[in-house]
């Protein structure tokens, strides 16, 4: 399953991917270009084996209805990619009244893994253990976990807002794998996350005519392609190198250290316990 899979890196990871054979579930809040996409991934590829099921990710109440419906089709799961993102230089909120950088970016993979776990769980063995890989981003370095702001009511910034919530992605990508480990069950499922680069993607599309004309300006003279972006993305999806590579931050197809702050266990913690609480999620590993 590859979220946010109708453009940019999302796309090309879900391509990668049928090209090497695989089943692959698009997903994406509008069904007319999951359809599209969907279409023209298997003219690329000539797989037969793409599916697509539409839901906005940014509203709680589709996630659970969006698991339903894949559980409907499909009795496994063997890669989860946590992709679908969104930049917001103006504040606005989700159909749930949350901030949209932390709702999108962060609570969307919080409860899509933790309702897809039991399956994922169920689906890998040891030797070929399932696989979660949550899209982050270098923007994390520097950035904190305000608590006492987290929705940035008081003051917003669209930089900080998603520099937060990459952190958080990365936060939440330990925590699960020290979850996954309490629980034992690390043989069967793993957990890692990853900075795809400074890619040409439509991430700030949303924001106006103006910034995407600038955006389109700056990744003329430094963004990678959308091909070049998914690769580290399809090497955790597919490759032999990182069976049982577990809590680890890739770049480059590379494991990297992360911000010291992303290894606060305590920040962690309370991180997936706010999450839990604001998606009234019960119960959730432990």
């Amino acid at each position: 399953m590859v979220t946010g899979s109708t453009s940019g890196i999302g796309r090309e990871t879900a391509r990668a991917l049928a090209q090497r054979g695989a089943r692959v579930v698009l997903v994406s809040r509008n069904a007319e270009k999951c359809a599209a996409t969907m279409e023209q991934i298997k003219k690329q590829t000539g797989n037969a084996q793409v599916d697509y099921l539409a839901a906005d990710l940014s509203a709680q109440a589709e996630i659970p209805d969006l698991v339903q419906r894949f559980h409907q089709r499909y009795d496994r799961l063997d890669v989860l990619i946590n992709n679908a993102g969104g930049f917001f230089l103006s504040r606005r909120e989700s159909v749930d009244g949350i901030e949209m950088t932390f709702a999108l970016n962060h609570l969307n993979y919080f409860l899509l893994t933790n309702l897809l776990l039991d399956t994922l769980i169920a689906s890998g063995k040891p030797g070929a253990a399932s696989r979660i890989i949550n899209v982050s981003s270098d923007a994390h370095r520097g950035s904190r976990i305000n608590f006492n702001d987290l929705q940035m009511k008081r003051r917003y910034s669209g930089m900080e807002a998603y520099g937060q919530s990459k952190l958080a992605n990365v936060l939440f990508t330990y925590e699960l794998d020290r979850r996954l480990a309490a629980a034992g069950v690390k043989e069967k499922v793993t957990a890692n996350a990853l900075h795809p680069g400074f890619v040409r993607t439509n991430l700030a599309g949303d924001n106006g005519p103006l910034v995407r004309i600038i955006m389109r300006l700056v990744y003329v003279i430094a963004g990678r392609s959308p091909e070049q972006g998914a690769e580290t993305t399809v090497y955790l999806a597919s490759s032999p190198e990182v069976e049982g590579i577990s809590g680890k931050y890739f770049v480059d197809c590379e494991p990297v250290k992360t911000d010291p702050a992303s290894y606060d266990e305590e920040t962690a913690k309370r991180l997936w316990e706010v999450s839990a609480q604001m998606v009234d999620l019960k119960p959730e590993i432990t």
